[in-house]
């Protein structure tokens, strides 16, 4: 799951209309979003992002050359609460 969140930021920041949409979705800016990947949480955010579109999801899923389930699944696990929680 983390291992993906890093092409999926590169997915995202391919496209400056993808791109700027997630920006204007999630909040961020170029100075928070740079911040904001050093956090914790902020691969789980991303999946989250990925989860509610699904368009986004199945071209990242064919970018990876994934199964769109497989990508599904990763963004339900990492956006699920933790067994502690």
């Amino acid at each position: 799951m983390a291992a993906l969140a890093g092409p999926l930021l590169l997915f995202l920041a391919a496209d400056s209309q993808r791109f700027e949409r997630f920006l204007a979705l999630t909040g961020f800016d170029l100075g928070s979003l740079r911040a904001a990947i050093r956090s914790d949480g902020f691969a789980e955010s991303l999946w989250a992002y990925l989860g509610g579109d699904e368009p986004l999801l199945l071209a990242f899923a064919a970018e990876q050359g994934l199964a769109p389930d497989e990508i599904a699944a990763l963004a339900l696990a990492a956006t699920a609460p933790s067994p502690e929680d």
